[in-house]
């Protein structure tokens, strides 16, 4: 007992040795602080502390990497992928956030507040994240009196140096891909038209966005499942294919030419494509652009992961053929030149000018496929062809299910046996259904509706099959009659 009490006072004795020393050694060096600070120059004080944090920096195994805000005149992508990846390593004890929503965005985002810390554990170790912000005096050029304070924001990443090698090779590439995935999530797609305004200025303002906000998914397109499986198979193979891309040495974009009868969902098909991958949608409309260089323009103007669409492009615009784009120059030369040209399509889609951009996908869409130079049909070019046809019985039952909430009816198997031979449109048929909300009426319009259609058609084949008769034996009548003449003539010469 007597010798438990003896450690116990040792060990409080050691304890306030300790304490006195440390208080000391504070005062000590509070003290020799105050002395440098009146009697040493500003100059030899910042040499002296520069290198006693040296000397301390080479004994201590923590390095701090220093991510800031610009590069330059120009935005840090490291630190804007940063800043979208640490606001999903936020933890629950964080007391502070920035909470910020663009005008024309639908999300609200949160980031990191200044001075706030985040821990991160990458491979099972734990790195540290500080906002550092700052405020720095800049010279106002319009009254260099008035200096303008500005906010310089940077990330301080605080690790053990033995570290480093991973943090760069391993830790930044995966926030990197991290914080893009997070855009496109969270991202509000666009759909942009060009100003020919700006043609000939920045090519920033080139694109005018709208937000896109077309309710269209794979699920609720009219269209036979195996045709929505293959173009999503090909969509996520597609995106998925970079380095493969570039293996083969090729441009990475796809393709897709969409043609069939006006109202069968080509622009609905688009829509799905842009909800699915989270695209934006670059409308291109060929009449109001003067010539090649134009395109050009454009297209370096566009976003990566975006589609650009050229709607009616059998009707949209008269190509000049191949063989008059190489005649020699004559006085109607200057006008040809301010042509589009069908070889200035061509590199838009598959040449040199292609390759100005990643993940791209070119879809043109059209009415009649067999009007199309084959030119712009071969594989590079309209990668994947796709026929958008009237409307099926499986279209058929997912636009009942989708409008009018049933998946079967007594009416479906008549319903299906007319619409195969009906030639009606996905967009006939939901017009049809959107008229009645009962589902019994709505089925029996819709009934009288596919019958008139049938009737229409056989009409309509009927007068062909007419029109054709007639001028058959319009020939043949013709045919005889120039034979006859033939007889008489050689006939008279005997």
């Amino acid at each position: 007992m007597a010798l438990n009490a003896s450690s116990a006072h040792a060990n409080l004795a050691n304890t306030k040795a300790f304490l006195t020393a440390a208080a000391s050694l504070a005062a000590t060096v509070v003290l020799a602080r105050s002395v440098a600070n009146d009697l040493l120059p500003p100059q030899l004080r910042s040499f002296l502390y520069n290198g006693f944090r040296d000397i301390f920096n080479r004994f201590s195994s923590q390095l701090t990497m220093v991510i800031d805000e610009m590069n330059g005149l120009g935005p840090n992508q490291i630190y804007d992928a940063a800043d979208a990846y640490l606001a999903t390593k936020v933890s629950p004890s964080t007391h502070r956030l920035k909470i910020t929503k663009p005008e024309k965005e639908d999300n609200i985002t949160t980031t990191m507040e200044r001075n706030q810390k985040i821990t991160d554990t990458f491979n099972g170790v734990q790195f540290h994240w500080v906002l550092v912000c700052s405020q720095v005096e800049r010279q106002n050029f319009h009254n260099p009196r008035l200096p303008f304070r500005s906010t310089v924001r940077s990330f301080e990443l605080c690790l053990h140096k033995k570290h480093r090698e991973m943090v760069i090779k391993s830790y930044l590439p995966h926030i990197l891909h991290q914080a893009k995935e997070l855009k496109q999530q969270t991202k509000t797609l666009k759909i942009f038209t060009f100003d020919y305004r700006h043609m000939y200025g920045n090519i920033s303002n080139l694109w005018i966005p709208t937000n896109l906000d077309h309710p269209a998914t794979f699920e609720k397109l009219a269209m036979d499942s195996e045709i929505k499986d293959f173009i999503l198979r090909d969509l996520e193979r597609f995106v998925k294919r970079k380095e493969f891309y570039r293996k083969v040495g090729k441009a990475w974009k796809r393709g897709y030419l969409l043609y069939g009868p006006p109202g069968t969902g080509k622009s609905s098909l688009i829509a799905a494509m842009a909800n699915y991958l989270k695209f934006d949608v670059y409308d291109l409309e060929l009449t109001e652009i003067q010539c090649n260089s134009d395109l050009r323009k454009l297209l370096i103007g566009m976003g990566n992961r975006s589609i650009l669409v050229v709607e009616d492009i059998d009707c949209s615009i008269e190509f000049q053929d191949r063989q008059s784009e190489t005649e020699e120059e004559g006085p109607s030369s200057s006008s040809r030149r301010r042509l589009v040209t069908l070889s200035g399509l061509l590199n838009f889609i598959d040449g040199l000018w292609s390759s100005c951009g990643d993940e791209r996908i070119i879809i043109f869409t059209t009415n009649r496929k067999e009007k199309l130079d084959s030119a712009l049909l071969r594989p590079g070019r309209m990668d994947v062809h796709v026929h958008m046809s009237y409307c099926s019985p499986c279209g058929f039952r997912l636009l009942a299910s989708n409008y009018l909430g049933i998946e079967n009816h007594e009416l479906f198997g008549e319903i299906e046996e007319s619409i195969l031979s009906a030639k009606v449109t996905p967009a006939e048929v939901a017009e049809q259904l959107l008229k009645e909300e009962d589902s019994d009426k709505s089925l029996s319009d819709l009934m009288e509706f596919v019958e008139a259609k049938k009737r229409e058609n056989e009409e309509a084949e009927a007068k062909i099959r007419q029109h054709e008769l007639e001028a058959r034996e319009k020939e043949e009548k013709t045919a005889s009659n120039e034979g006859e003449e033939i007889g008489i003539v050689a006939s008279r010469l005997n």
